[in-house]
């Protein structure tokens, strides 16, 4: 019982500071990989995709858990199997096409993914209020570029080298007044433009154009919250585009 009060007196200090949060997912790392495990029916290592899944659900069941809800590590198991059969549904759906977490671990998760997924994870906390206001800002700003967050998690990249291909187009273009001022004036991507600017391969900057196109709108709007939060993973994984 006390363990269990330990527990729940950590995630509540989680729920209202990052540090603390990362500090008690990387605490509960074994835990995490062993609910993986158990819903593969295998051991789960690094570079599994479910891996990088349920870490990512053990952080949004910190975020959505209240005291009424039992057991913190009952609540966690139930997260982070919906969240692996939800995983295992949308890849049955895209069989044929590269991974949606070709690496697997963390640190490489693809950026507008684990954004698209904390759109969820915020709205259950009343302490990121700002947060919430400003996703729903940032959804209604893509929409109007027929955009979504779904669109834009099926378009990043999730191979280290493409990765780096868009964010040298996104920092070209960033950098690029004119081309900028095309794109909020026709919302459209100037892919000529960007290519050839950028001396990246048009052909894989379609295959991401709306990856690229959602990463340039967060430059070019103000979004400064989301860009902290896309800084703080950055940092983690080493640098990027924002």
């Amino acid at each position: 019982m006390q363990k269990e009060h330990q527990i729940i007196k950590a995630v509540y200090a989680a729920k209202r500071d990052m540090q603390k949060a990362d500090d008690l997912i990387r605490a509960y790392i074994p835990f995490i990989r062993s609910e993986a495990s158990k819903f593969l029916s295998r051991p789960c290592t690094d570079q599994n995709d479910e891996y990088s899944i349920a870490m990512i659900a053990f952080h949004e069941a910190v975020l959505g858990y209240a005291k009424d809800r039992g057991s913190f590590l009952n609540y966690a198991s139930m997260t982070i199997r919906s969240r692996l059969i939800d995983y295992q549904r949308k890849e049955s759906r895209h069989q044929g096409h590269i991974s949606l977490n070709a690496e697997g671990v963390e640190e490489d998760r693809p950026l507008l993914e684990e954004l698209a997924d904390e759109k969820d994870h915020f709205e259950e906390s009343a302490n990121l209020e700002a947060t919430k206001q400003e996703i729903a800002e940032l959804a209604s700003v893509m929409s109007a570029f027929g955009i979504s967050f779904s669109d834009v998690a099926d378009n990043s990249p999730r191979q280290e080298r493409t990765l780096e291909t868009c964010s040298a187009a996104i920092r070209y273009a960033a950098g690029n007044r004119s081309l900028l001022e095309e794109l909020l004036r026709t919302k459209k991507l100037p892919m000529a433009r960007l290519a050839l600017g950028s001396g990246c391969e048009r052909k894989t900057l379609e295959r991401h154009r709306k990856y690229i196109l959602a990463m340039l709108l967060i430059q070019t709007n103000g979004f400064e919250i989301i860009r902290g939060h896309l800084m703080h993973i950055l940092n983690r994984k080493g640098g990027g585009p924002v």
